[in-house]
């Protein structure tokens, strides 16, 4: 079978091309389970019910997050009652949502998506690593195929989870720098790894938002209101092929569109 994961989808720019080519790529490329991080799809920061709803609308079948899930309250009460808008698992018990899914793939496959956040550099949360462990156990043994989303700051944690997760997830990709990276590969274990996707918005910017107000921010220290930047939009994705049978990883490959 085959996953698209698709990077970061950063404000109205990320959302229209997602819009533009999905249904494409889910034909062409012969797609049986859509994923993408929507924690930046409303104005860069956060997501709102309503963007979610779209998403799913345009052939999605999960949505992850990260530490930005949180910056519009009106998600707090949509994410505790829709199971495929994750946020990261290794939040503390009691909040809203959850970070584990069992989604049904088109080709009939149950599978599950887990999202997890790093602690380097980022809010001070639960262990990632014991929380994947405790939810991979928790995961009957017959559902082979299943997918990380790793949201982390750091390279080294991010490569540090793939290879302790390699050979017990079919993928760990990592999301939230916004950089695509070129590290793209199969692991030992049979587990797809990339230590992060990129991000799925305008790249003539400093990773989504305007140039200028980034400069002025670094220039002076001080705040300054982020705008997502217009112009050049690209859409990155990796594209998983999975052994449905073992949950094995067999190929792993970038995917990149420019938007009009």
């Amino acid at each position: 079978m085959r996953i698209l994961f698709i990077g970061d989808i950063f404000g109205s720019p990320g959302r229209r091309i997602v819009a533009d080519h999905l249904a494409d790529i889910i034909q062409v490329q012969e797609i049986d389970l859509a994923l993408a991080n929507a924690e930046n799809s409303a104005g860069g920061f956060g997501v709102t019910p309503s963007i979610a709803e779209e998403l799913f609308g345009l052939g999605l079948d999960a949505l992850t997050s990260g530490n930005h899930i949180w910056d519009k309250r009106e998600i707090y009460d949509y994410i505790g009652k829709t199971a495929k808008l994750l946020r990261p698992a290794n939040y503390a018990e009691g909040t809203p949502g959850g970070g584990l899914v069992r989604v049904r793939a088109r080709n009939g496959v149950e599978c599950a998506v887990l999202n997890l956040q790093g602690r380097t550099y980022m809010p001070q949360i639960d262990c990632p690593f014991r929380t994947a462990d405790r939810l991979l156990a928790s995961l009957d043994a017959d559902l082979k195929v299943r997918f990380v989303d790793f949201h982390a700051e750091v390279t080294s944690e991010k490569m540090a989870m793939g290879w302790y997760l390699d050979g017990r997830v079919s993928a760990v990709v990592g999301t939230h720098t916004h950089v695509p990276t070129a590290d793209t590969r199969l692991l030992p274990g049979g587990t797809a790894y990339q230590t992060d996707v990129g991000m799925t918005g305008p790249y003539d910017s400093i990773i989504g938002v305007e140039k200028q107000i980034v400069l002025q921010r670094f220039l002076t220290a001080m705040p300054v209101r982020m705008e997502t930047a217009r112009g050049k939009v690209e859409l990155h994705s990796v594209i998983v092929d999975v052994d449905e049978t073992t949950g094995k990883a067999t190929g792993i490959r970038r995917h990149t569109l420019q938007g009009d």
